[in-house]
C-alpha cells in the first residue's frame, strides 16, 4: 500500500474522522489556531477549560465515543485539570490535545511554553505525548484514540506545537479495533460455584457495569439468580432499576455501614466498582465475616487493591451475561428499597419529589448537589439506562458543562439537579448552553450554603464551619445575563408551575429554587 503524503492537519481531520469524531471542545488560544483551520465539524466553546472538560465528559460518557479536546498549553491545560481529574474518575474516553509553542523557539522559554507537557497532566491521563517530529503526530493521535477508548477508558493527552500543522507527512494506516475482553471463563466459573452455592446471594453495582452497558445483563442475572442488589459507594452512573423489587439500595461510604448492610448474605459479587470506596477512616472487615466475596472489572485497580476475596478481570457485560446463562433459576425473598413521601415543604426531599412526578419520562438526570444526593435516593428513582450521570471524584464543577455535553450527545431532556455551591465552579458554563441551545433544565438547589461541609463538620468535632455562608446569590440573574430564561422558585406554591414550565422547555432554562 502506498502512503499518502498531506499536511499534518489533513492527516489529523483522517484520524479524527476514522474514530467517529463530529465536533471539538475548546477555548482557543494562540498556539491552536492553525488547527482550527477549515475545521469540518462543529466547535464547541467554553468560556473556561474546566467548561470545556466537563462537556466533552458528558458527550463521550452518553455516546461513547472518544471525544476530542483542544486546549492551551500550560495554563488552559491548568485549568481544565479539576475536570480532567473527574474525567480519569469517570473513565471517561477523551482525547486532549494542547497547543505547544513553535518547535523552533522552545529552547528559548518563549512565552505561552510548556517546559514538561506531557508531565503536567499526569498521572490522571492514561497517556501523554508530545511527538518527537510533526511527521509523527498522525500516529501519535491514533494511539491517543486508542488507548482511550481500550477499556477501562480514560483521557489521552497529546501536545502539538503550533508549526507542526503545515508540514508534510504520510498518512498512517489505521486499523479498525475490538475493544471488549472477555472474563476467563474459569473465573465466571469460580464466581457461578460461589453464588450457586448460597443461601442468600446479593450483587453490589458500580459505575463500570454502566460503561460497558450492563444494564439489562444485571437485570437478567439478577431476575434468574434471585439477588439483591445493591448501588455501589458513590456510583456515578446509572447501576439498576431503583424501582425494581430486588434492588435493596445504596451502599454508604462507611466502612460499618456496609458491613451492616451486607450482613444478610452469605455471598456478594461486586461488579464495575472497587471493594469500596469510602470516605472516612474505619476499621474491622471490609464485608460481612462469613460471606464470601469476588469481584468483576474491567479495571485492574479494582483487583489489585481487593482485601481479600477473589478478582476477575474482564467486561462487565459480558460477564455478567455469562452468569446468567450459567446460574439455575432462584426465586427472590429479600428487601426492597423504600421511597418515602416528605410532606409539602421548600425541603430538597419534597422538591425532588415532585421533580420524579413531573419529569418527562425519558428525562435523563445530571448531579452534583452534595446534601441532595441522599433524599435523592429515598425520592428520584432511576429507572432506565443511560438515565443518571454524576461525578465519580467528588470533584465540583463538573456536572452543570456535563449535563450540556450529556444534552449534545443524546436527544432526551436532561434535568441539571445541582447545588449552589457546585454551580458556581463553572457558571459560565451557562453561555455555551444558550449558544448550543443545549436541552437541559438547570435546578439549582440553592440552600445559600455549602451545606456538605458543615453537614459533615460533625465528622471531625466541628461545631464551626468557616467560608460556607453563600447567602446573596441570585441564580436567575446571573441565567439571564448569559441568554437562559429563568425563574426563582421559593414557595410550595410556586414549585409545580416552575418544573412543568422548565421541563417544558426545548432548550436551556434555570430555575433558582429556594430550599430550606
Amino acid at each position: 500500500m502506498t502512503n499518502t503524503t498531506m499536511t499534518v492537519r489533513e492527516a489529523a481531520y483522517a484520524v479524527f474522522a476514522h474514530y467517529g469524531v463530529d465536533r471539538l471542545f475548546g477555548n482557543p488560544g494562540s498556539t491552536e489556531l492553525p488547527m482550527l483551520k477549515a475545521m469540518p465539524f462543529p466547535y464547541v466553546m467554553g468560556l473556561n477549560e474546566a467548561v470545556v472538560m466537563g462537556m466533552a465528559d458528558g458527550y463521550a460518557r452518553s455516546t461513547g465515543r472518544a471525544a476530542l479536546v483542544n486546549l492551551h498549553s500550560s495554563a488552559g491545560t491548568g485549568h481544565s485539570l479539576g475536570n480532567l481529574f473527574t474525567a480519569w474518575k469517570n473513565n471517561a474516553p477523551i482525547v486532549v490535545t494542547a497547543g505547544q509553542q513553535a518547535r523552533s523557539i522552545l529552547p528559548y522559554d518563549p512565552f505561552l511554553g510548556a517546559e514538561r507537557p506531557t508531565e503536567f497532566p499526569r498521572p490522571y491521563v492514561k497517556f501523554a505525548i508530545e511527538p518527537a517530529r510533526p511527521q509523527d503526530v498522525p500516529l501519535a493521535l491514533a494511539r491517543a484514540f486508542a488507548i482511550a477508548l481500550t477499556p477501562p477508558m480514560g483521557p489521552v493527552f497529546v501536545s502539538i506545537p503550533v508549526d507542526d500543522w503545515e508540514r508534510t507527512c504520510e498518512m498512517p494506516a489505521l486499523p479498525t479495533l475490538s475493544l471488549r475482553t472477555f472474563p476467563d471463563p474459569a473465573g465466571i466459573e469460580a464466581i457461578a460455584a460461589m453464588l450457586e452455592g448460597a443461601n442468600n446471594p446479593a450483587l453490589v453495582i458500580g459505575t463500570g457495569a454502566a460503561n460497558s452497558g450492563a444494564w439489562g445483563s444485571a437485570i437478567a442475572l439478577a431476575e434468574k439468580a434471585g439477588l439483591s442488589v445493591w448501588a455501589a459507594p458513590y456510583a456515578a452512573r446509572e447501576t439498576f432499576p431503583e424501582d425494581h423489587p430486588q434492588f435493596a439500595g445504596f451502599l454508604a461510604a462507611w466502612r460499618d455501614q456496609i458491613r451492616d448492610a451486607l450482613a444478610p448474605y452469605d455471598a456478594i459479587l461486586v461488579a464495575g466498582a472497587p471493594v469500596f470506596t469510602y470516605h472516612v477512616e474505619g476499621s474491622g472487615p471490609h464485608w460481612p465475616e462469613g460471606a464470601r466475596l469476588m469481584a468483576l472489572s474491567d479495571d485492574p485497580q479494582h483487583l489489585s487493591n481487593l482485601p481479600g476475596g477473589g478478582g476477575v478481570l474482564g467486561d462487565v457485560r459480558g460477564g455478567l451475561e455469562a452468569l446468567a446463562q450459567r446460574l439455575p433459576a432462584r426465586g427472590f425473598s429479600g428487601p426492597t428499597h423504600q421511597l418515602i413521601d416528605p410532606a409539602p415543604a421548600m425541603t430538597a426531599a419534597y422538591v425532588l419529589k415532585r421533580m420524579a412526578a413531573l419529569r418527562p419520562a425519558t428525562a435523563v438526570i445530571v448531579e452534583e448537589s452534595p446534601t441532595a444526593r441522599g433524599p435523592e435516593h429515598v425520592t428520584l428513582p432511576i429507572t432506565r439506562k443511560g438515565g443518571f450521570y454524576t461525578c465519580a471524584s467528588g470533584g465540583l464543577g463538573y456536572s452543570l458543562p456535563g449535563s450540556i455535553g450529556i444534552a449534545l450527545g443524546q436527544n432526551d431532556k436532561v434535568i441539571a439537579i445541582l447545588g449552589d455551591g457546585s454551580a458556581m465552579y463553572t457558571i459560565q458554563g451557562l453561555f455555551t448552553a444558550f449558544q448550543e441551545q443545549a436541552n437541559v433544565s438547570f435546578c439549582i438547589m440553592n440552600n445559600a450554603a455549602y451545606a456538605a461541609l458543615t453537614g459533615f463538620s460533625g465528622e471531625f468535632g466541628m461545631n464551626h464551619m468557616p467560608g460556607c455562608d453563600l447567602a446573596g446569590l441570585d441564580f436567575a440573574l446571573l441565567a439571564e445575563a448569559q441568554g437562559l430564561p429563568a425563574r426563582v422558585v421559593s414557595s410550595v406554591a410556586d414549585l409545580d408551575d416552575g418544573l412543568a414550565w422548565s421541563f417544558a422547555q426545548t432548550g436551556p432554562s434555570l430555575l433558582d429554587i429556594r430550599i430550606t
